[in-house]
């Protein structure tokens, strides 16, 4: 979402771009975004959590934009300065509206728990090793993880990495670091995928972490 003015959208490079103040992106949607310019507030809502589940009921095609009107909510329900408490409030007031029962695969639940402790610590995410964790096979582990989460395993993962890479991103770490740590093969493979997948760099990112933290960009 663009805190002030709009942003543009589209799935695939031969769509027509959409021009919009946010836009939900369905799981594993292939999509760009242009927000030169502007001042972006990028949520990322794991499928298989109970607000992402509600927002895939909400999410009629791969790309939606959002109303005016609508973004006029979540702006004001932001605030000029998003904050930990006013993002909660946001989530809360604006986005979980519809709720349904999620219905995970044990197998596949280990293997999520799995992904959220050891992502960081490069461990073996091959399909393989996490097909042996869900006590399944390569093929069933595949069909259920799908089934359960909305989206295929490798994607998954590759959000988890952009995930971390944002964070740390924010906290102050160098590209080179967060991408080390995010699992991708080096800083120019990092910058790529966050053009694709954000339409921002990891140098831009970091400097709104820095100046979030108050940390002077003045040249001395």
């Amino acid at each position: 979402m663009a805190m002030q003015g709009t942003l543009l959208t589209r799935g695939r490079p031969v769509e027509e771009w959409m021009r919009c103040g946010a836009v939900l992106v369905r799981p594993d949607a292939l999509h760009e975004i242009d927000a030169r310019n502007a001042t972006v507030v990028i949520g990322f809502f794991d499928s298989e959590s109970e607000l992402g589940a509600a927002l895939c009921e909400r999410i009629e095609r791969d790309v939606v934009c959002v109303s005016a009107s609508q973004v006029a909510r979540w702006r004001a329900a932001l605030g000029p300065v998003p904050s930990e408490a006013r993002a909660d409030r946001w989530v809360r007031s604006e986005l979980l509206h519809e709720r349904r029962a999620l219905k995970i695969h044990p197998g596949v639940n280990r293997v999520l728990r799995h992904l959220e402790e050891r992502l960081a610590a490069a461990d073996d995410v091959s399909l393989e090793s996490l097909a042996v964790i869900s006590g399944l096979s390569r093929s069933r582990f595949m069909h259920a993880f799908t089934e359960s989460v909305g989206v295929p395993i490798r994607p998954y993962i590759l959000w988890l990495r952009v995930q971390q890479a944002s964070c740390e991103l924010m906290e102050g770490a160098s590209i080179t670091t967060a991408a080390q740590n995010a699992g991708f093969s080096d800083a120019a493979h990092l910058t790529r995928t966050f053009r694709r997948m954000l339409g921002t760099t990891p140098s831009e990112l970091a400097l709104h972490g820095r100046v979030s933290r108050g940390v002077s960009l003045e040249r001395r």
